[in-house]
């Protein structure tokens, strides 16, 4: 408490400059409680957030926006998305998603992320301020390679943080070379078994080592191999993306045989394993808009499956949320309008909330995403509920900053509203 208190005397004692700024009148969800903060005064001083408190006093001469009673959520996180990656899917050199390299398992895509795409700007008007950027199949099955955080920030630079999991896929067809999704997940299992006989004899990549040699840019560890010793080491998740049931139980084995963050992406049929998930921990990225199989392996979709889950116990974020054009072209759209359908199918609503915040960013082992005291000051003032896709962020704060909420489609509106 002295430690916020003196914070605060700093604010202000220091002249009002951008990184100053108070939200007043706002409906605070906070996601400590089930309900927000009502007619909260929200205190951001450089890239944190000081206080939320209900009819809190402003400093002198700091910069004010009035919520008017509207909400104020913490930014919106996607769980799982291809944001910096594409920028159209049918133009070769606009896209940088997956590996063809069959000599390595690594494909870090942080070196990739490309801040300036059209994407990237339409998101954060959507209330996406950090997304979860994977990469797609490689020739390296059954990996894909190396996930990373994008901080969606103005400018060219929005990678956060790199190489923040291992990525696999598993079924669906990925990896029709290797025949049997039983191939697949031997071939997964041998490579964890290979890094951990690796540890065992006390190579570079020891269990716990980190940090050595030339790291990728934003943090992170090293690409490829030693990733899956830190999955080993419990620094890192791995995620598997797959739909079916048998192969969903087949994560969760996997989990408890080597003891291990394990994290489901998609899960079409996760419900029929939710008691499993739940006593493995394993939590679940999905597409709460999946009501019918777009193949064999989501024959079990249903949209009370985040309702499900979270019932049983099981961490959900939402993420991919509108299938493969609009998990990237609609990224914040896809992702509101999902959470929306996972309410109206049973989820309450404090989770849905939380499943496009504080929970993406606590699956892939961030943490954060909370309107708290010394959290990290990515902000969203809405003008309406913000689960409801005619809704519009009125004003979009990305590390204490406000970040521009213009998008090329609104640029192009501007550009012809008047031509005849």
């Amino acid at each position: 408490m002295r430690m916020l208190a003196s914070a605060i005397a700093l604010a202000i004692a220091a002249p009002a400059s951008a990184q100053s700024l108070a939200i007043v009148h706002a409906e605070a969800w906070t996601m400590e409680g089930d309900t927000p903060v009502h007619d909260a005064t929200i205190l951001v001083d450089g890239s944190r957030i000081l206080s939320v408190k209900a009819g809190g006093e402003v400093p002198a001469g700091v910069r004010t926006i009035d919520a008017q009673g509207k909400p104020v959520t913490p930014g919106l996180v996607n769980g799982a998305t291809q944001i910096g990656l594409v920028e159209i899917s049918g133009s070769d050199d606009t896209v940088d998603t997956a590996s063809r390299d069959e000599r390595n398992a690594g494909d870090d895509v942080s070196r990739a992320l490309n801040g300036n795409s059209t994407l990237v700007s339409l998101a954060r008007a959507d209330g996406i301020t950090r997304a979860l950027v994977y990469p797609s199949p490689s020739r390296h099955a059954p990996f894909s390679g190396e996930p990373a955080f994008a901080r969606l920030r103005d400018g060219v630079d929005i990678l956060d943080v790199a190489n923040v999991g291992v990525y696999a896929v598993i079924g669906g067809g990925a990896w029709d070379r290797l025949g049997s999704r039983a191939v697949q997940w031997s071939a997964l299992r041998h490579a964890l078994e290979e890094a951990r006989r690796g540890m065992d004899d006390g190579d570079a990549g020891r269990k716990g080592k980190k940090g050595h040699g030339d790291g990728p840019p934003g943090g992170g560890r090293h690409a490829g191999a030693e990733l899956i010793r830190g999955v080993l080491a419990g620094e890192v998740p791995l995620a598997v993306q797959t739909h079916r049931e048998s192969d969903i139980r087949q994560a969760v084995a996997l989990a408890e045989d080597f003891g291990i963050r394990v994290i489901v992406v998609g899960g079409a049929q996760a419900w029929r394993a939710a008691d499993a998930l739940a006593k493995a921990k394993v939590a679940v990225v999905l597409d709460p808009l999946v009501n019918l199989p777009f193949n064999f392996d989501q024959l079990g979709a249903r949209q009370d499956n985040a309702a499900l889950l979270v019932k049983a116990g099981v961490r959900v974020a939402v993420g991919q949320a509108g299938g493969a054009i609009h998990a990237n072209y609609n990224a914040g759209m896809g992702l509101r309008e999902g959470a929306g359908i996972a309410v109206a199918n049973g989820l309450p609503y404090i989770e849905a909330l939380r499943a496009v915040t504080v929970n993406p960013l606590a699956i892939w082992g961030r943490g954060g995403g909370a309107l708290t005291p010394g959290a990290d000051a990515d902000l969203v003032v809405w003008d309406g509920d913000p689960l409801e896709p005619s809704t519009n962020a009125v004003s979009v704060i990305v590390e204490g900053r406000e970040a521009s909420t213009r998008s090329r489609q609104d640029l192009l509106a501007e550009r012809y509203r008047d031509a005849r």
